[in-house]
């Protein structure tokens, strides 16, 4: 089996704590201390950990272009450092002590395995209280019960938290503050097991009156991990989508756009989707019902363009939110069938079944 990362070096601090890192990662590496050998093994792991001392003798031998190569050095500056990492082909320069954080992430990121990934589906209310947390949650809910390894992620850091909407505030486990100053590369094993989760549905939320500044590079490096880690991702986004939501909506293969059927919801949602088509790639229409004025869900995705999705108000719904019930509540019902329907259009499959089909 091809390990994780190639080390090549002939340098012993560098050697020592390379293991160190790799053994704190839980990586499998081949350790190389000669040039010919490891450009022999230069195409096969998922990460290859060049020396400082070797990175001049390997870019000799033109070592071919590839993704996932690293340079690390230790101690001061070294004068000629990144020309040496341009010429074997480096993406990034590691400093040790200072980056041995990224360096184990990015030891554990090359260790796990790749075949599956997520399908990641935002849902977005044209107005507030258009009923989209409810209906990401109802989603989620259904999904997991099905089994697929869900993941839903509460994108308003405004809003009262999609942990209470599942009653999840007491359960131990990470919240958005625990990622929002991340940068660089998450692993998929360290996300999926911090967050709290019932069943197959793991929860990312906001804890109830707590709040964090998320940097650009956080969401980005979260969903990437993400979807490593699940089958399905549903990200909650408020109607004003600020930095989780705008990069959630980039990375989303599908984004549910949640309408009340009323004539002035129409209005906005026609302004959002305008908005939204240079940025999302597929948005599909959920119109909540019952309709009033005339309005009807046909005439409403024809003005759209965008096609159709019904969900009947069920008058269970607000009760079972205000006593953290949601999950029996949406086990059958309008938003139950509705769901049902939205994972079979979606063809969402599980990691064992994307396995059995490679």
């Amino acid at each position: 089996m091809t390990s994780a990362a190639m080390i090549a070096t002939d340098d012993p601090s560098i050697t020592d704590d390379l293991l160190r890192l790799a053994a704190a990662a839980d990586a499998e590496i081949e350790l190389v201390r000669d040039p010919d050998r490891a450009r022999q093994g230069w195409p096969w792991p998922p990460l290859v950990i060049v020396g400082a001392d070797l990175a001049e003798a390997i870019a000799a031998g033109s070592p071919e272009r590839r993704p996932g190569v690293v340079v690390v050095a230790k101690g001061g500056d070294t004068a000629d450092l990144y020309r040496r990492a341009v010429e074997v082909g480096a993406q990034d320069v590691v400093r040790l002590p200072d980056d041995e954080t990224w360096l184990i992430d990015a030891m554990a990121a090359a260790a796990e395995p790749v075949e599956g990934w997520a399908t990641t589906v935002c849902v977005l209310g044209a107005g507030g209280g258009a009923g989209a947390s409810v209906l990401s949650a109802a989603l989620g809910l259904t999904a997991s019960r099905r089994g697929l390894r869900t993941l839903l992620v509460d994108g308003d850091p405004l809003g009262g938290g999609l942990e209470l909407v599942l009653g999840l505030e007491d359960h131990e486990g990470a919240r958005w503050p625990h990622f929002a100053e991340r940068r660089g590369r998450l692993s998929a094993g360290n996300l999926y097991e911090s967050l709290p989760r019932l069943g197959d549905l793991s929860v990312l939320s906001w804890r109830h009156g707590t709040a964090a500044t998320v940097v650009p590079e956080a969401t980005p490096s979260l969903l990437d991990a993400a979807a490593r880690a699940f089958d399905l991702v549903i990200v909650d986004v408020p109607r004003y989508q600020g930095e989780i939501g705008r990069s959630a909506l980039r990375a989303a293969d599908t984004t549910l756009l949640l309408v009340p059927a009323e004539v002035r919801a129409t209005m906005a949602a026609d302004g959002l989707v305008t908005a939204l088509r240079g940025e999302v790639a597929d948005i599909r229409l959920v119109v909540r019902g019952p309709a009033s004025g005339g309005v009807t869900p046909e005439v409403m995705a024809e003005a759209l363009d965008l096609p159709l999705g019904l969900l009947d108000r069920d008058r269970r719904l607000p009760a079972a939110i205000d006593k953290g019930d949601l999950t029996e509540a949406v086990r059958r019902g309008p938003i139950a069938d509705l769901c049902g329907r939205l994972l079979a259009a979606l063809e969402v499959r599980s990691y064992e079944r994307q396995a059995e089909a490679a």
